[in-house]
């Protein structure tokens, strides 16, 4: 429940925290601030890591709402730093190489940022919620249904929003909800009494809005992709939207991001496995070294993950600049046909590539290591639980064959109509 929620935050932030009194805002990704907050994520991950028992990274999300990095796609003028997307991937990337649950907590938020800023010409009261996001306002969502068979698709919602008064009523259960755990608002899609969907943006905390942590995946243990339920919630008329038919929107951010949280993980494998063949001193009897860091079948093999890693980030930052050239052709909101089509392709091809070469090498990890590699407090297998978990969106069997019938028929990849 949300009530919950700000005890547990209240209880993990009771050690020593970064001071960000000194930290420019916006602040520069390029800059030693940034590097402050993303090495202070990394070792509070690897302080909660310790143990057997669960908790969540409050106290990273708190250095993110009060840097200003959930921000940093904003104009100057709101408050942010004009990142592109392949500045967000980068940030993706970092923050996923400190703690990959914290990367995977924000991506709803980011990607709803990019459509927000995308509309903000066409749609003044946009404004307003610019510099709540600005203050470090964390934007959660609650859209699928598991009575949906079709994800990604717009179809009835059960969860239902009525008239009541001067307002409305909104009742219904979401699953999936990454990132809600963590979030001020929540946007939510629900249907009306006609069934048309609408879509609406509500506080966390408001009375009847109940956030389970329930997830209970291999992977992504922590990044609160759980159950919420909206119990009777009174909505204001300003906060509901019709959802508008975009039909040149591919939802190329949301796919490309969690390639983005993949690589980062990369990032991670690579690191633990050099450090892992530098301090190892046991060899075996085969070995052809007598030191594990002098031996070249380890040595080839770290170099192979090193290339995966650099493999995955090539990937994603082509495709990066192909939503942001898509991104930037909006008019009134509506991207160009061919320059979104063109960036689907290339974050499906991505997937398709990376999520084969990521596993690999999160595997490859154990044959640098060792038996001791395979020990429970190592956690090394948390790499590939992470990344099999992220893999497993968008099945990739999926992505490969629409990728080869765009190829041999010319057939354009399928439409995310509506909402995301």
């Amino acid at each position: 429940m949300v009530g919950s929620k700000k005890t547990k935050a209240a209880t993990n932030s009771s050690r020593e925290e970064l001071d960000l009194s000194e930290v420019s805002r916006p602040i520069n990704i390029d800059s030693s601030d940034f590097e402050k907050i993303v090495n202070e994520i990394a070792r509070d991950e690897k302080e909660r890591r310790k143990g057997e028992t669960r908790k969540n990274p409050y106290y990273a999300i708190k250095l993110i709402k009060e840097s200003g990095l959930g921000a940093i796609q904003l104009p100057k003028k709101y408050g942010g730093n004009n990142a592109s997307v392949r500045d967000l991937l980068y940030v993706v990337m970092r923050l996923a190489e400190a703690d990959p649950d914290v990367a995977h907590i924000l991506r709803f938020h980011y990607s709803f940022v990019e459509r927000l800023l995308r509309e903000t010409n066409r749609q003044t009261d946009n404004n307003k919620l610019l510099e709540k996001i600005a203050a470090g306002v964390i934007i959660g969502n609650a859209y699928t249904e598991i009575n949906n068979r079709n994800v990604g698709g717009q179809n009835l919602f059960d969860t239902t929003l009525t008239p009541d008064e001067d307002g409305y009523r909104l009742k219904g259960t979401k699953y999936f909800c990454t990132g809600t755990l963590y979030a001020d608002l929540v946007a939510v899609l629900a249907s009306n009494l006609d069934g048309t969907p609408v879509s609406l943006l509500i506080p966390t905390n408001r009375e009847g809005v109940i956030i389970e942590d329930d997830w209970d995946g291999i992977g992504q243990k922590l990044t609160g992709s759980g159950t919420t339920h909206f119990q009777n919630v009174f909505v204001q008329k300003e906060e509901v939207k019709k959802l508008s038919d975009n039909s040149t929107r591919f939802s190329s951010l949301l796919q490309l991001y969690l390639h983005g949280i993949i690589a980062g993980i990369l990032r991670s494998v690579v690191s633990d496995g050099a450090n892992i063949v530098k301090s190892r001193k046991r060899t075996f009897s085969f070995a052809a070294a007598k030191l594990p860091r002098e031996d070249p079948q380890l040595l080839q093999t770290l170099g192979e993950i090193s290339s995966i890693a650099f493999t995955a980030e090539s990937l994603i930052y082509v495709a990066a600049d192909a939503i942001d050239r898509a991104s930037k052709s909006a008019v009134n909101g509506v991207v160009n046909y061919s320059l979104s089509h063109h960036a689907s392709l290339l974050a499906a091809q991505t997937k398709v590539v990376v999520d084969e070469l990521a596993l690999k090498a999160s595997t490859l990890l154990f044959d640098v290591g060792g038996a001791s590699a395979t020990k429970q407090s190592a956690h090394l297998d948390r790499h590939w639980r992470n990344i099999r978990t992220l893999a497993s969106h968008n099945p990739t069997i999926y992505k490969a064959r629409i990728i080869g019938d765009y190829r041999v028929n010319g057939k354009d990849l399928p439409l995310q109509k509506g909402y995301l």
